[in-house]
C-alpha cells in the first residue's frame, strides 16, 4: 500500500476510535427588551443616556448568566423622533417581534400617551424611564401593561411649588406647552394648589414646540403679577427663553423652576451664559453625585469599558441613565420569577418583585397590583447647573459637589 494511503487509513481508523467532539447546534436565543426613543430629536441626549443605562445593566445580567437559566438579554432599538405617530408604529413592530418581552419609554410623555391602546391591544410591556404625564400609568386600561421608574407630574409639581415658595414667591406664572404633557402638569399644579394658601397660581400660558418667541409669553406672565415662574420645557424652548432673557434688563428676570424636559439636551449650548446668571433650577430623581458609592463605582467601571465615560460628571441627562438601568434589572428579576418570556407572566411577576437595591434607591416593593410607579415623592429634589454645565443638587438638597 502506498504511504499516502497508509496514513490516510490510520486517520480513518483513529476517527472512528476517538469520541466525536460535541459541537452544539446553536446557543441559547437571547430575550430581547425594545427601547423606543427619540434620538432624531435635535440636541437630544436623553435617548442615549436611557440606552447607556440599559446597555450596562444588560451587561452586568448577561455577565451574571442571562436570564432563564443562561439566555442572553439584547437590546433592540428604534427611533420615534418624538413623533407620537412614529412611537405607535415602533410599538406595534416590537410586538410582532418574539421573544421581546418589554419596551423601555424615553423622553415626551405625549408620545407614550398616544401609544396606550395599541399597548394594552399588543399585551406588550412598557417601562417608563422618562415621561412624566400621570396618565401614562393612572389611566383605565386594566390589566394595566404601564409601569414607570421616573417622575410624574404629581409628585414633581408639588415640589417646584414648595420650592418657588422658599424663594419667597407669592405668585406663580405656568408657562406650559400645548401638549398632553403640559395639561397633566396643570392638573397637577391645580390639584395641589387648591389644598394650599400660598402661592396663587396664575392662569397658564401655552405655547407650542417649535414656538419662535418664549419671551412674551414670560413677560405676560410677570405683567399678571408672577414673582416666579415654573416652566415646563424641553431643552429647544426652554434654551431660547433663556437667550432672549439675555438680551432684557435684568430687573424683569424672576426665579424660573424648570421641569426636567430641559436635561434631557443641550440646555447648557443652546441657553449660553445668561443660564448661570438667572435664578434657574430644575427638578430631578436622581443624581449620580448621592448614588451609594460601591455601586455607583461598579456601574461607572461597566460604563468605561462600554463607552469610555470615565466620570460622573460625563453622564449627560442621568435621570435617563440611571432609571433606565434600574428598569433594565427589574425586567431581568421578573422574567426569571415569571419562567416565560410571555408577557402577561412576566406583567405579573412585575408586581410582586421584592426587595430591588438599585442605582436610584432602594425599592421594598417597586411595584403592585395597585401601584405601577416606582418613585416616591422623597426620592424628588431641585438641582441647578454647575458653571461647566454639570446637573447638581441645590443647596437646599444635599448642596453643591
Amino acid at each position: 500500500m502506498p504511504a499516502s494511503l497508509r496514513v490516510l487509513a490510520v486517520l480513518l481508523m483513529a476517527a472512528l476510535i476517538l469520541p466525536a467532539r460535541v459541537v452544539p447546534a446553536h446557543t441559547a436565543a437571547p430575550v430581547l427588551i425594545g427601547f423606543d426613543g427619540a434620538y432624531g430629536v435635535l440636541n437630544s441626549t436623553s435617548a442615549q443616556a436611557i440606552e447607556r443605562g440599559i446597555q450596562v445593566a444588560l451587561d452586568e445580567i448577561n455577565a451574571g448568566g442571562g436570564v432563564l437559566g443562561g439566555r442572553p438579554m439584547t437590546l433592540v432599538t428604534r427611533d420615534n423622533r418624538s413623533v407620537p405617530a412614529r412611537g405607535v408604529f415602533n410599538i406595534r413592530e416590537f410586538a410582532r417581534t418574539p421573544d421581546l418581552v418589554a419596551v423601555v419609554g424615553g423622553r415626551f410623555s405625549p408620545v407614550q400617551l398616544q401609544e396606550l391602546p395599541v399597548i394594552h391591544e399588543t399585551g406588550i410591556i412598557l417601562l417608563d424611564a422618562w415621561g412624566s404625564a400621570d396618565g401614562i400609568t393612572a389611566h383605565g386600561y386594566r390589566p394595566s401593561d404601564t409601569f414607570r421608574l421616573s417622575l410624574r407630574d404629581s409628585i414633581g409639581m408639588p415640589v417646584m411649588i414648595e420650592h418657588a415658595k422658599r424663594k419667597g414667591a407669592q405668585t406663580i406664572g405656568l408657562l406650559l406647552p400645548n401638549t398632553g404633557w403640559g395639561r397633566s402638569n396643570l392638573q397637577a399644579a391645580v390639584r395641589y394648589a387648591a389644598g394650599v394658601d400660598r402661592p396663587e397660581l396664575l392662569e397658564p400660558q401655552w405655547y407650542n414646540w417649535g414656538e419662535q418667541d418664549m419671551l412674551r409669553h414670560y413677560r405676560a406672565l410677570t405683567v399678571a403679577g408672577a414673582d416666579a415662574i415654573i416652566l415646563v420645557a424641553n431643552d429647544i424652548e426652554g434654551g431660547l427663553l433663556v437667550r432672549q432673557l439675555g438680551a432684557v434688563d435684568p430687573g424683569e428676570w424672576v426665579p424660573i423652576i424648570s421641569h426636567w424636559g430641559v436635561t434631557g439636551g443641550h440646555m447648557v449650548e443652546e441657553s449660553g451664559p445668561t443660564l448661570f446668571a438667572l435664578d434657574f433650577s430644575m427638578v430631578q430623581t436622581f443624581s449620580l453625585f448621592r448614588a451609594e458609592p460601591e455601586m455607583r463605582d461598579r456601574v461607572m467601571a461597566v460604563a468605561q469599558r462600554l463607552f469610555g465615560i470615565g466620570r460622573i460628571e460625563d453622564i449627560a441627562s442621568p435621570v435617563g441613565f440611571g432609571q433606565a438601568y434600574d428598569l433594565t434589572h427589574l425586567l431581568a428579576r421578573a422574567i426569571d420569577r415569571a419562567g416565560t418570556t410571555d408577557r402577561a407572566a412576566v406583567r405579573d411577576a412585575l408586581e410582586q418583585l421584592r426587595d430591588y437595591r438599585g442605582l436610584t434607591g432602594n425599592y421594598p416593593r417597586p411595584f403592585s397590583p395597585e401601584r405601577h410607579d416606582a418613585l416616591g415623592q422623597e426620592q424628588v429634589f431641585m438641582a441647578r447647573y454647575r458653571k461647566d454645565g454639570v446637573i447638581v443638587p441645590s443647596e437646599e438638597h444635599g448642596g453643591s459637589p
